[in-house]
């Protein structure tokens, strides 16, 4: 990318930006939060989660003192939950380290817990305009089209390379803005799987792949390994108005939030009913949950097993039920 290059993309972007509310005079602590919301999430999902968040915790502090379980609450359904947990160990650590008040030093930043270069680079640069790139999927793909780039965009060394070629035509008067612009075009025009919108981009005369005919064949990414399947039989527990959840082991998949129990062997005398409650798959990034589910109406709670019962009122305001179990959400109460 040349000097020229970098000017016309910030031009098109200030023309054509999305109206996003983390745009627009940002703070370092809604730039953080809104990145970390969108990791791995579409910009549609997050925007109402984004407001939640912010309007229950409006600060770093309340941010660091909040409890675990409204916190899980708040991002109940955004999934990845480690990133909360993330921003609430920063949060923290802010608050004992540096006063309450974000750090703008990329390396500060890098320190805190769950911010890696991209977040630190959108952080420093979007609200501090400090000029660090910010190069996340959507940049690295830009980049390796508009250079018919054949390496492995998810080999960290050629991340380093993209940063250090995006570095040199960084604009020093508005490196946030450049950052936006680079991960808008990949978000909105040069789109991944092969498809991208190249008669409405504007490099499109500068880009390589779209003059060698690339742009399906570029970014070049190693397959990923395939996911393991878990076979699951769940039980959706009632008695009375209440429901039987369980909560997870505080390590690993889904650490600390409430699941709807495994199945085990009940004692005859309390089932009053059992039937069928459906079937579900749920994806994580290297697991897939295969489950069915068993709708279960006892007599009595049971005082052996590990279960909290919550009324429909209660699960709603209180207690994290990851989107795992969306599917059998209607079959709950």
């Amino acid at each position: 990318m040349t000097d020229f290059m970098a000017r016309t993309l910030l031009r098109w972007y200030e023309r054509n930006k999305r109206d996003l509310p983390w745009r627009g005079g940002p703070s370092a602590y809604h730039t953080w939060v809104s990145e970390i919301m969108l990791q791995q999430t579409r910009v549609e999902a997050v925007r109402g989660y984004y407001a939640r968040f912010l309007e229950a915790l409006p600060t770093v502090r309340d941010l660091a003192n909040v409890d675990d379980d409204r916190l899980m609450k708040l991002w109940e359904g955004l999934g990845y939950y480690s990133r909360a947990r993330n921003l609430k160990r920063a949060a923290q650590v802010i608050m004992q380290e540096h006063g309450g008040v974000i750090p703008s030093d990329p390396e500060a930043l890098l320190k805190l817990p769950g911010i890696g270069l991209y977040t630190a680079g959108a952080i420093a640069s979007i609200a501090y305009g400090v000029p660090v790139p910010a190069v996340d999927g959507n940049v690295l793909r830009v980049c390796a089209r508009l250079a018919a780039d054949p390496a492995d965009i998810t080999l960290d060394q050629t991340k380093r390379d993209v940063s250090a070629r995006l570095l040199r035509v960084l604009p020093r008067d508005d490196p946030g803005g450049f950052n936006q612009a680079m991960m808008e075009l990949g978000a909105c025009v040069c789109l991944p799987n092969g498809s991208p919108n190249c008669a409405a981009c504007p490099l499109a005369g500068d880009c390589l792949a779209h003059a060698q005919g690339l742009t399906a064949e570029l970014p070049v990414k190693s397959p990923k390994k395939p996911r393991r399947v878990e076979q699951r039989r769940l039980l959706i527990l009632r008695f009375e108005d209440t429901l039987a959840l369980r909560r997870r082991p505080p390590k690993g998949l889904l650490a600390g939030l409430w699941e709807l129990p495994e199945a085990f062997d009940l004692p005859p005398e309390l089932v009053i009913s059992r039937e069928p409650a459906g079937q579900s798959t749920h994806i994580f990034t290297h697991i897939e949950w295969h489950m069915t589910a068993e709708r279960v109406v006892v007599r009595a709670p049971l005082p052996d097993e590990p279960l909290v019962w919550v009324t429909r009122e209660e699960l709603e305001e209180g207690y994290a039920l990851p989107s795992a179990f969306a599917g059998f959400r209607g079959e709950m109460f």
